[in-house]
């Protein structure tokens, strides 16, 4: 729904001071800030079209207006400016991430960063990344019982129990492990499982079974380790005011960062994406949250996009300050993991 000129400028001079002081905007502040020459009344019957359409609303308690989440929309997608000083400021604040420092390690410090300079909650998506072994080794435990032990290149170690409908000897277990190791180390676990489907007709039927039931445990195994998002300063969230207030919407948030698998769902839906993303309020469909809002960017490995990040907050968030933390983090976590 298009908006004349008028309309859009009241509408953005209520939200920029609802968002810098959080109490209900009457039309008399509006006409001191707005920059209009335009009566209380004629400001009223705007305020009045706006509410209509669904871009503000009034609490009960109040005369003044609110943005609602359709109204951020429109803010963000058409009224909102980005000052390039400044953003010039923000990066000299910014500290670049150290690239010497192990992956784990790079990514924290980025969502601290998030966290830190938007004052409310950082989010990363680790990197999806091909599970690569570096060695596995076969251990009979009893009868029809083994023990995976994957070792991948950077040394981590994950162990798998097998229940197999073959007892194999110790033998057996040996010639599986070198036929692994001599041929497919240092490979990713799926090119392994392709490389198999064509091999393991020539090797003994029991052998093979044994080997695809590895190949299945590394594969789980090697994605289940490590974390799928990495959050910090979740506890800021509790000096939000209309957060802290509403305790139902607070249970949701920390249900959410709790069980992940809404805010993995969305990062992971965010890389399909380019640029910075602002969901606000329920928009997600995997947020739905009215009082919420989530900005969030890709970032690279060697020019391939490997995960997002973002800062999670109330709609009632300065968006010109936090879209350039969460596009200026990414470009800073793409360098320092790029090689």
């Amino acid at each position: 729904m298009q908006l004349d000129t008028r309309a859009q400028t009241l509408l953005k001079a209520l939200i920029e001071r609802y968002i810098a002081d959080g109490q209900p905007v009457g039309s008399r502040a509006l006409s001191k800030i707005s920059g209009l020459d335009l009566s209380p009344a004629t400001i009223r019957n705007v305020m009045a079209d706006l509410e209509e359409m669904g871009f503000v609303s009034s609490p009960h308690t109040s005369a003044g207006r609110i943005p609602t989440p359709r109204g951020y929309r429109i803010f963000v997608d058409t009224l909102l400016t980005v000052q390039q000083d400044e953003v010039a400021t923000l990066e000299s604040r910014m500290q670049t991430l150290d690239a010497h420092n192990p992956q784990q390690k790079i990514i924290a410090n980025a969502a601290q960063m998030l966290s830190s300079l938007s004052h409310f909650a950082g989010v990363v998506l680790t990197p999806r990344t091909e599970s690569v072994f570096q060695q596995i080794e076969f251990l009979r435990l009893s009868e029809k019982r083994i023990l995976l032990v994957i070792v991948a290149p950077n040394g981590d170690v994950q162990n798998r129990l097998l229940l197999t409908e073959v007892d194999y000897t110790p033998g057996q277990l040996i010639q599986a492990g070198n036929y692994i190791n001599h041929h497919f180390s240092g490979m990713a676990i799926t090119d392994v499982r392709k490389k198999l489907q064509g091999e393991l007709n020539q090797l003994q039927h029991e052998l093979s079974a044994l080997m695809k039931a590895a190949v299945q445990a590394g594969s789980d195994a090697m994605q289940e380790s490590g974390e799928d998002v990495v959050i910090s300063g979740e506890r800021n969230l509790l000096n939000v005011n209309e957060l802290s207030s509403n305790m139902k919407s607070l249970r949701q948030l920390f249900d959410l960062f709790e069980q992940k698998s809404g805010l993995i769902n969305l990062l992971d839906m965010s890389t399909r994406a380019s640029g910075v993303q602002i969901f606000i309020g329920g928009e997600s469909h995997l947020v739905p949250m009215d009082d919420m809002s989530i900005v969030t960017s890709t970032y690279h490995v060697n020019g391939k996009v490997v995960g997002t990040l973002g800062v999670v907050g109330p709609t009632r968030m300065a968006y010109e300050r936090v879209i350039p933390i969460v596009d200026i983090t990414s470009k800073l976590l793409s360098n320092a993991l790029s090689y």
